[in-house]
């Protein structure tokens, strides 16, 4: 009798603990995969800024065939550099503001994992 109840013990023990690895395996590749959309959300954002950055760079070197004389040179220049700096001011808070979103989305199927595991274990 003690055999069967020893053997039964180990069979809920072994399914639980093939329970848990297949969650935490599953909790891991939601993480992953969140992790992933994320980086090809980022990586969209940084062409579509270098692409307006290139843009704006192509269109001031263009007006700078229409300067006349040395004060039209320095208020291009001096508008080209304040828009830019206006310009990659937004951009890298945007970045960071993805990246920050990122860095939560990728880590809150572990989160919620880990505290459903703890509720389970208190």
């Amino acid at each position: 009798m003690d055999m069967n109840k020893t053997t039964a013990q180990s069979k809920e023990t072994f399914e639980k603990i093939s329970s848990a690895t297949a969650e935490a395996a599953n909790l891991l590749q939601s993480s992953c995969t969140t992790a992933f959309e994320g980086v090809q959300a980022y990586n969209k954002k940084l062409v579509e800024f270098t692409r307006a950055n290139t843009t704006a760079a192509f269109d001031f070197v263009q007006n700078l065939y229409d300067i006349k004389s040395p004060s039209q040179f320095i208020e291009l220049s001096t508008k080209h550099a304040r828009a830019q700096t206006e310009a990659l001011t937004g951009q890298t808070e945007e970045l960071r503001a993805l990246a920050q979103k990122i860095a939560v989305a990728s880590t809150e199927p572990l989160r919620s994992g880990a505290a459903k595991a703890a509720g389970h274990n208190a």
